[in-house]
């Protein structure tokens, strides 16, 4: 009995093995495409005929292909040279001098239509010390469990500067799901105007999209605020691998606040529609409303036809209650 489960066991890590070399060659970034391809398909062909084989071939075959499989899936590195999609392709940059924070290239696009739009940016000079608040921005395009869920800064001015936690797609990919589990997309933090990262989404595409104000103490939002810059920084040299499961736009919130990883093991981390309930749960929403009440008084309801323009940051708080001070934690 135990001879059978563990010759099962082989059975199905073997299986996954094979899936998982035809989808880590099929979404890679390798050129040409044809042996992108080739690779995709011959890979697993002669890693299953290796496996039905016997004797010294089974074992000296799938050893070579496995350790070269690895070999390369291991050291294939992330690159910030590749052509990318006009949306990925200028990353923000931020320089920390004291209190003063020069943030470079933030985007601010003008959209008709979601493929229809006119590329734009501007630098801006931020003072740490009049932070005055973080909100929590989910946006959702089909049912309730998945969203996109990203911050944006505000500050004493009126000003606000949205971060969002990205896949830097390049221009010759569609956009895929299943491809943010394998080297396909680098971590790209879109660091942009909010009638850009928050607008496109309100009226443009017609997503719902909820506004939370964050209680945190002054001293947490200009910790989170200098996190999120040295990070944007940092991939200007450094490109990283966005992924799916481990590197995503949840995640990536919780490790630049240095959370426990109990709470970045939470189910509502994977399950990105539900990440507000969590922060409701760890006391950071408004405790006065229960979380369904405050859920449908934290939606962003613009007006038939609207469109972005200058007092857009100002118009979808108006639109919510939440426009408390940031508060104690």
């Amino acid at each position: 009995m135990r001879h059978k489960t563990g010759r099962w066991l082989c059975y199905v890590a073997c299986g996954g093995m094979l899936l998982f070399s035809m989808a880590a060659f099929w979404y890679s970034t390798i050129l040409p495409d044809w042996l992108r391809t080739g690779l995709a398909v011959l890979f697993p062909v002669l890693l299953a005929a290796c496996l039905w084989s016997g004797g010294k071939i089974r074992m000296i075959g799938c050893a070579f292909l496995l350790t070269g499989f690895w070999g390369w899936y291991l050291t294939d590195a992330p690159r910030n040279d590749r052509i990318w999609a006009t949306e990925y392709a200028i990353p923000a940059d931020a320089r920390i001098s004291g209190h003063r924070v020069h943030v470079s290239h933030i985007r601010n696009f003008t959209y008709k239509t979601e493929t229809d739009y006119k590329a734009a940016y501007y630098d801006a000079d931020y003072d740490l010390d009049a932070l005055s608040g973080v909100d929590l921005v989910t946006s959702y395009w089909a049912g309730d469990a998945i969203a996109h869920v990203f911050l944006s800064f505000g500050f004493r001015d009126g000003r606000h500067l949205a971060v969002s936690i990205e896949t830097r797609r390049q221009k010759r990919f569609s956009y895929s799901t299943i491809a943010g589990f394998f080297h396909h997309y680098e971590l790209f933090y879109v660091t942009a105007d909010e009638r850009d990262l928050i607008g496109v989404r309100t009226d443009i595409r017609k997503e719902r999209v909820y506004l939370y104000h964050l209680l945190l103490a002054p001293e947490t939002g200009r910790r989170l605020f200098l996190s999120y810059l040295m990070e944007i920084h940092s991939l200007n040299t450094h490109p990283q691998w966005y992924n799916t499961l481990t590197d995503n736009c949840t995640t990536g919130i919780l490790q630049r606040a240095d959370a426990r990883w109990r709470y970045r093991l939470d189910w509502r981390v994977l399950l990105s529609g539900y990440t507000a309930s969590l922060a409701y749960d760890l006391g950071f929403l408004d405790q006065k409303y229960d979380f369904s009440t405050l859920k449908k008084m934290s939606r962003i309801r613009r007006p038939e036809g609207a469109s972005p323009d200058a007092e857009y940051s100002q118009e979808i708080r108006e639109e919510t209650p939440l426009k408390e001070e940031l508060g104690p934690r």
